[in-house]
């Protein structure tokens, strides 16, 4: 369904199997056009025209390969989702409105009524409800387990299993799941096993290579890196992202052409600014271990992280977020916050600009106590989505806040 190439086309875009994850990143996916443009086009079209009755005939049948409206078929998002497909080494990808619809489609393009889940507690909170408050709607049910336990996940396997979810590193404690482990234990009961991939990208961590069948990301983090758009991403096999872009072109939790363009820019950049990223947060990470305000770090790059030797040999880097805990409560964690003058208190993680947040307030407020106990947020917990900004000028400005306390 690629735009005919006419022009003077790369010299990589006949074959870009044996380049690595930078190059992939900056020409993957795009075939030029006639045009022969240097950029990647953005497409802002609803639909496309076709030269005859039976060529539209044609292509909504499926019998001819071909651009026809933008729900399910645009050039732009193309790119995007062969890019990403191709640095997460999957055969497809289907690009989405957000990461929340990535995993919706995800769910209702695989699953059944009747179907089991099983999940990581320490997932994102609107994870949660969607899979407590919607799925359950549709008959999918949710079971909950320790992501560090593999017993766990075996034990909650149950004859009607087809889905086992996790994030690694987990939002925002880092807990690190041994992806492969998991793999054979979902591969054994007949189930698929599905990846958070949003904190490590394909910069950092391969899940579909250790096992896992499905990636899922949230573009609106790392992969945009910017804060500027709201987008995600599935990757897998072809035969399981046909059904996921069924529902896509069906349900209509489509991509835009000009945040797949945003995402596709975002790329470019996205090995620099993890690896750089994650290195400031390891040092602001070590730093902060040693304030006298902060009671805990969570960061799995930190020696006395309990999977920290499973994080170095899964992960290329250890990632951007750091998590701690203050001395104190809700009242602290806020003062702290609010203490700060340059970084901004945002929800949104990935971005070069620093941000911080309250988890039990925020990300995970929509969670019961209950939940929120069994996932580890507590009301002293800070997020940390560490960006780009000098070191020295992020720990002053923490320091702001510490100060108060």
């Amino acid at each position: 369904m690629s735009a005919k190439a006419q022009g003077p086309a790369s010299r990589l875009d006949s074959d870009l199997r044996d380049v690595e994850l930078a190059t992939l990143a900056i020409r993957g996916g795009h075939t030029r056009t006639s045009e022969g443009e240097h950029s990647e086009p953005i497409f802002p079209t609803s639909s496309f025209v076709f030269n005859s009755a039976a060529q539209a005939a044609a292509r909504f049948g499926g019998d001819e390969p071909g651009n026809i409206y933008s729900r399910f078929t645009n050039p732009t998002v193309r790119i995007f989702e062969q890019r990403i497909a191709a640095m997460e080494g999957g055969e497809r990808a289907v690009a989405t409105s957000s990461g929340m619809a990535a995993i919706l489609s995800l769910g209702l393009g695989l699953l059944s009524q009747g179907d089991h889940i099983v999940c990581s507690y320490s997932v994102f909170g609107s994870t949660v409800s969607l899979f407590n408050k919607y799925f359950s709607k549709a008959g999918i049910r949710t079971s909950y387990v320790d992501p560090t336990d593999i017993d766990a996940w075996q034990r909650a396997v149950e004859p009607s299993t087809k889905l086992f979810f996790l994030e690694t590193p987990s939002n925002p404690l880092a807990e690190i799941a041994d992806i492969a482990a998991i793999a054979q234990v979902a591969h054994a009961a007949g189930a698929w096993l599905a990846v958070d991939n949003c904190f490590c990208t394909p910069a950092l961590q391969l899940p579909l290579a250790m096992g896992a069948d499905i990636v899922i990301h949230s573009a609106t983090k790392f992969l945009d890196g910017q804060g500027r758009c709201i987008g995600g991403v599935v990757v897998g096999s072809d035969t399981l992202m046909e059904e996921v872009y069924g529902f896509v072109r069906t349900g209509g939790a489509c991509l835009s052409p000009f945040n797949a363009w945003v995402f596709i820019k975002g790329l470019e950049t996205l090995e620099l600014r993890m690896l750089a990223q994650s290195e400031r947060a390891l040092q602001l990470a070590n730093w902060l271990e040693l304030q006298p305000q902060v009671e805990r770090v969570y960061y799995s790059g930190l020696p006395c992280h309990p999977q920290h030797q499973l994080a170095a040999r899964q992960q290329r880097a250890f990632g951007a977020v750091v998590a701690f805990e203050v001395k104190g409560g809700q009242a602290q964690a806020w003062a702290l916050i609010d203490g700060t003058r340059m970084i901004s208190i945002t929800g949104n993680l990935g971005d070069v600009k620093t941000t911080i947040t309250h988890p039990a307030t925020t990300t995970h407020g929509r969670l019961s106590p209950e939940e929120r106990q069994q996932a580890g947020i507590k009301d002293n917990l800070i997020r940390v989505s560490v960006g780009l900004e000098a070191l020295a000028d992020i720990q002053t400005d923490l320091q702001r806040g510490l100060s108060l306390l």
